[in-house]
């Protein structure tokens, strides 16, 4: 055991006596002392190959890749994806967000619900029974048509090309939309071209539907038909290009419109009051019961009118943000404000809050909301529920009767009036924090100058488009039709069997 400790120590003392020289030679190295140069062998020549060149934009630019993911997050177009951008295009600049492309769908659900079934069935009620039925046929029948068109042509001359006043045909038959790169976000951030396409055509057939409010009970249907398909090209197509296109409207004039109060709202409010004058009032206008066949159907299409609404106008903040989350807001309030002053107006008048009343003051609620709706905070959107509760009831009520006009569902008093009304407020009253547009005088004009533009447009094309069908194939039918009904003359059926 002793001779096993000995040994032991004895090694201990020689490792710690190799570890000093070591120590003493690395500190006479820094002295200044010098070690023998190691043996080395000749090496075999080696090539030297060129690194390929790296993208301005890779893995370790992470700054970049954190601005894009921010961006992305935020809803905004990722930085990387300006022309302007010192990187290359990286991952998120044509990435496909799920959440934005969710939200943009469901809204264009939302939008064709409101016209199959809302407005359907909000018009179908408002009509006399005799006539449910040919306001059914007539939104199916623009729907389809619509579809066709929007294919064709129709998409391709509201956003392609930088014309002021009507696109071109690039996109012709939707020509590159879809497949590996049509599927990827061009026109929205975030969002496949396919979505928006689909979620402007919802749009190009509410539109021309609303004038058949106006027109209700006294139009054929192959008149309604053709005249749609030529108030498409002629007013609606181009319309849509000059604010939301980057045509004139909107872009050289530097107008707003959120979701429509110019083109859809105006266009087809004062186009359906020109075609209603043409056609002349219906048959016992002023000396005939013409009430409501059915309340219940006008107040379920309104509530779906307004469940709709919500993709008409948040849907048109482009993805789930927070301007979505805004635009929601102020269309809530506007519609139920609106809804609330009519009736309020109608029970200080005639001491009756009737359902109609509180309908017509809902839907006047939604159309003055939503040239504004991403644009006015809160308070702009009381503001707007109020004018729209008090100057289209007046318009309804009573500038229908001192005027005379047949518009039989109150397209006019509703849409143009209500449309012009929110466009007008949207210059008051937008708020640079909302969406980088301050209210004021300044843009107030462009504004006012942006309804004159829809008014004078609206009104000569539809007169060049009502008597050109008037005298080819006539835009009314005969008396004993119209007395008898459209529904069993035109469509052979009836909306009730009793």
């Amino acid at each position: 055991m002793r001779n096993f400790f000995s040994k032991t120590a004895l090694s201990a003392l020689l490792l710690g006596v190799a570890c000093s020289a070591s120590v003493s030679a690395a500190l006479a190295q820094d002295a200044g002392g010098t070690t023998p140069p190691p043996v080395t062998t000749p090496a075999a020549t080696e090539v030297k190959k060129e690194e390929p060149k790296k993208p301005a934009f890779d893995l370790k630019n992470f700054e970049a890749r954190i601005a894009d993911l921010e961006a992305a997050v935020a809803g905004d177009k990722p930085p990387s994806a300006d022309e302007k951008s010192k990187t290359e295009p990286g991952p998120l600049a044509s990435a496909v967000n799920p959440g934005h492309t969710a939200w943009m769908l469901t809204s264009t659900a939302l939008v064709l619900f409101m016209t199959l079934p809302g407005l359907a069935l909000f018009y179908g009620g408002l009509v006399r029974r005799k006539n449910v039925l040919s306001v059914l046929a007539q939104c199916l029948g623009i729907a389809g048509l619509a579809a066709i068109i929007w294919w064709a042509c129709g998409y391709s001359l509201c956003f392609s090309g930088d014309n002021k006043f009507i696109g071109n045909l690039d996109l012709a038959f939707l020509k590159g939309i879809g497949g590996a790169d049509g599927f990827k976000p061009n026109t929205l951030t975030g969002v496949p071209e396919n979505v928006w396409v689909m979620f402007q055509y919802t749009f190009a057939v509410i539109t021309p539907a609303l004038i058949v409010g106006a027109i209700a009970e006294r139009m054929k249907f192959t008149a309604v038909i053709a005249f749609v398909a030529l108030w498409l090209f002629l007013v609606y197509f181009p319309f849509a290009h000059m604010v939301w296109g980057g045509g004139y409207i909107g872009g050289t004039l530097g107008a707003i419109d959120f979701a429509g109060g110019l083109v859809v709202h105006m266009s087809s409010g004062y186009s359906a009051l020109v075609l209603a004058l043409i056609l002349g009032p219906r048959l016992g206008f002023g000396k005939e019961s013409m009430k409501p066949h059915s309340m219940v159907l006008c107040m379920i299409g309104t509530a779906i009118l307004w469940v709709g609404w919500y993709g008409f106008n948040a849907g048109s903040a482009g993805g789930a943000s927070g301007l979505a989350g805004s635009a929601f807001l102020t269309t809530t309030l506007a519609a139920a404000i609106g809804g609330f002053v009519w009736a309020t107006l109608e029970f200080i008048i005639k001491k009756q809050p009737s359902v109609l009343g509180f309908c017509s003051g809902i839907v006047a609620g939604l159309v003055v909301i939503t040239p504004a709706a991403g644009f006015v905070d809160a308070t702009g959107a009381v503001i707007c529920g109020i004018a729209a509760g008090v100057i289209p009831f007046f318009a309804v009520v009573y500038l229908k009767k001192w005027l005379g006009y047949d518009d039989a569902l109150d397209t006019f008093g509703v849409h143009a009036v209500g449309g012009t009304v929110g466009t007008l407020l949207t210059g008051l009253l937008a708020v640079k924090e909302i969406n980088d547009q301050a209210g004021g005088g300044e843009l107030f004009l462009k504004q006012l100058a942006s309804v004159g533009i829809v008014l004078v447009w609206s009104v000569v094309a539809t007169v060049i488009i009502a008597m050109v069908i008037k005298f080819t194939i006539g835009l009314r039918p005969t008396a004993e039709v119209e007395r008898q009904g459209l529904d069993i003359n035109e469509h052979g059926e009836e909306g009730y069997n009793d």
